[in-house]
């Protein structure tokens, strides 16, 4: 199983399919096209009925095996890669019977050091899949699809194993966040699905952060320094004067867990005009809109000490916490656990510190939390993959399918 895990993930991530935030498509990079016709092509040839869309949304059927009346269970990974690092002429490396020490990334001078990256003693022994220091890998969501594919042609195999309808969708630009926007929840026509997109062994994760971005947009008046008394007004200033008044505490580099956030991602101007970029990030919604309050208060602040207004903000929600959608459901959740007790793995059910398709598609019909995928260090140059671990999640995928009938 593992040289066939290596194999195929090597062929995708060498394929470009980097999203783009600027565009306004669907999907946003044309690039993402040559992921999603190749799955077509190889889902057809495991015989199985495909869709693709013009928005490229690839869904895909293996029909029921079974005389039960059962659940139709649906998987969902993303084809688009991160648009924060480079993802073009991706070279993996293979290392085997991983020592847990320091991994050297090609010849770019970088490394894995465990120092830096305590996770890795998780994957000591492991065969993984490294960058080689100048791209991203593209496991995000990359390995995800492998998984599906991998368990889809496993089941195909083994006929024996007896299964209700199984849904597949390959889906684009998660990571701008707009994986679900064009997704046809009626047409996937699933009760419930899972996103193969989560990082190390065990996780399941059903919560998820509520959030929002916000744009800030300061207008100075820019009058000669030399006599500017009184009458200047530093665009600039007004900005790091708004920023200093948020919590310091309250950023990524300081939280964990359920604890929420106000990032700044972005930061532009001169004397005469000024912006920032927020994301907000909270799990509890009551302080998730106490922070988008805490904005707009310190606009009207600034705006009250000026003659005009020299503060706008526009702040546009982007998803809400799944568990709201997906704790109703609890035999969602139930059935991976069950299947990951048989294959001796501790779950780990802490919240997303992040997004995933799933809080959208939750909150459009289909509850979907998210399992892990056996990878980590995402958007960059330290990203890895454990085969092994991907290979536990092939298991997972086969076990999910296999439960549902049985308790059907």
């Amino acid at each position: 199983m593992k040289a066939n895990i290596i194999e195929r993930l090597e062929r995708y991530v060498k394929i470009n399919t980097q999203s783009d935030p600027n565009s306004e498509s669907t999907p946003s990079s044309s690039v993402q096209w040559d992921l999603l016709r190749l799955l077509e092509d190889e889902l057809k040839s495991m015989g199985l009925k495909t869709e693709l869309d013009g928005h490229g949304y690839l869904f895909a059927t293996l029909e029921s095996n079974t005389q039960k009346t059962v659940p139709t269970v649906g998987f969902l990974a993303h084809v688009d890669t991160s648009p924060d690092f480079n993802a073009k002429d991706v070279s993996p490396q293979i290392v085997e019977n991983y020592d847990g020490g320091i991994i050297h990334l090609g010849d770019s001078g970088k490394t894995i050091d465990p120092q830096v990256f305590p996770d890795m003693h998780q994957v000591k022994g492991h065969t993984l899949m490294t960058t080689d220091g100048t791209t991203l890998l593209g496991a995000d969501d990359k390995a995800g699809i492998v998984e599906i594919m991998e368990a889809l042609q496993f089941l195909i195999d083994h006929p024996e194993i007896k299964h209700g309808r199984i849904r597949i969708g390959f889906t684009p630009d998660e990571e701008i966040g707009r994986g679900p926007h064009q997704f046809d929840v009626e047409r996937f026509n699933a009760d419930f699905a899972y996103t193969m997109d989560g990082s190390q062994l065990g996780e399941l994760q059903f919560e998820s952060f509520n959030a929002a971005e916000a744009h800030i947009f300061f207008e100075g008046v820019n009058v000669h320094p030399g006599s500017a008394k009184d009458k200047m007004v530093n665009a600039l200033s007004l900005a790091t004067s708004f920023h200093s008044q948020l919590p310091k505490k309250e950023v990524p580099e300081h939280t964990e867990g359920y604890e929420g956030f106000y990032h700044l991602t972005e930061m532009n101007g001169t004397v005469e005009k000024a912006s920032l970029h927020y994301i907000i990030r909270d799990h509890d919604y009551e302080t998730f809109e106490k922070r988008k309050q805490k904005l707009i208060q310190l606009q009207k602040d600034i705006n009250t000490q000026y003659y005009y207004d020299p503060v706008r903000i526009v702040i546009n929600d982007q998803y809400r916490n799944m568990a709201e959608k997906i704790t109703p459901h609890p035999q969602i959740i139930e059935i991976p656990k069950r299947v990951y007790k048989a294959l001796d793995i501790t779950p780990n059910t802490a919240p997303i510190r992040g997004g995933t398709d799933g809080s959208q598609l939750s909150f459009m019909g289909l509850p979907t939390p998210n399992l892990f995928t056996g990878c980590d260090h995402f958007h960059g140059p330290y990203e890895y993959a454990s085969i092994d671990v991907m290979a536990q999640a092939i298991k997972v995928i086969v076990g999910i399918v296999q439960e549902i009938e049985k308790e059907a």
